[in-house]
């Protein structure tokens, strides 16, 4: 199967490695899954209100050309 990533952090106190570890971790459950990583798709300090997020525009674009969307959630 193929998956897309998605991975943000929204305008809080968070930090920028915040990313790279939920894609670390949807990258490590893709490979035990075996399943395909085909794009990652990231958005940082970006309200979560707005759909017009661009990465989330990207991963909804990759859900529509087929792909399944794998997110790790990291929120408290």
């Amino acid at each position: 199967m193929k998956v897309a990533l998605g991975a943000r952090y929204s305008t809080g106190n968070h930090r920028d490695a915040l990313i790279e570890d939920q894609l670390r971790l949807c990258c490590l459950r893709a490979e035990k899954q075996g399943w395909t990583v085909v794009h990652s798709n990231t958005h940082r300090a970006i309200c979560g209100a707005s759909l017009l997020r661009p990465g989330l525009q990207e991963l909804i674009s990759d859900a529509m050309q087929g792909n399944s969307v794998l997110a790790e959630a990291m929120d408290p």
